[in-house]
């Protein structure tokens, strides 16, 4: 989840602790018994995201991009070498006139892979958005249903994302709703962490390209 979800997400909690210790000095004790404890939940968004049935076919569309981008990419390195070689060779015997038409068309070509490369990572973003975004909100409506049948007032995405510390470093596993949250999109928990555990040994692929996902089940 992006970090500012992950901050509103902290925000609404202290607010609602707050409001709880406002709420819990002013009311009555039958009151506050009544309204019962506050209640967490915790999921690991991209690990749930890698099992289900769409992420093969988004692994495969981003491969096939990357690929292609990859190879249009050497093409235009490969021409690039070749003209600077030809240039080298005969910078020497060409003359003014000649010689900077020919690194203009150098710098330009530079300029254009620069450009190209830039513009082929913007494009696989906005393909892995427009791939993952539906399945994101599938997600969300699963827990959605999970935290109101469990009665989870807050529901925590456990993974900041890449190279971050995870949000809850301490967590008890009784509030860990991810194999709730697999069952409800028709997932088998326990076959979702097998299928992760030999992707992490080498024995499959990751989610997704691009946005690195967790291909390992959240700490048990």
């Amino acid at each position: 989840m992006k970090k500012h979800i992950v901050m509103a997400f902290a925000a609404a909690l202290l607010v609602g602790g707050l409001n709880a210790q406002a709420q819990a000095q002013t009311t009555t004790p039958a009151t506050t018994a009544a309204a019962g404890p506050l209640k967490l939940g915790y999921t690991n968004i991209d690990y749930v995201l890698s099992q289900t049935p769409e992420a093969k076919d988004i692994q495969n569309q981003l491969t096939i991009q990357r690929t292609q981008t990859e190879n249009e990419l050497k093409r235009m390195q490969k021409e690039l070498e070749e003209k600077y070689g030809a240039y080298e060779k005969g910078a020497a015997q060409m003359s003014d006139v000649i010689r900077k038409d020919r690194e203009t068309e150098l710098q330009g070509l530079q300029s254009r892979i620069q450009e190209f490369s830039q513009t082929a990572q913007t494009s696989l973003q906005t393909k892995y958005q427009q791939l993952v975004n539906p399945v994101v909100q599938k997600i969300q409506k699963a827990i959605d249903a999970v935290a109101k049948e469990e009665s989870y007032q807050y529901v925590f995405n456990l993974d900041a994302g890449a190279n971050t510390i995870p949000i809850l470093l301490v967590a008890p596993e009784e509030n860990n709703i991810t194999d709730s949250v697999l069952k409800k999109l028709g997932i088998d928990p326990a076959k979702a962490a097998a299928a992760a555990k030999a992707a992490s040994t080498g024995g499959g692929a990751g989610a997704t390209a691009t946005k690195p996902a967790a291909t390992t089940p959240p700490k048990k």
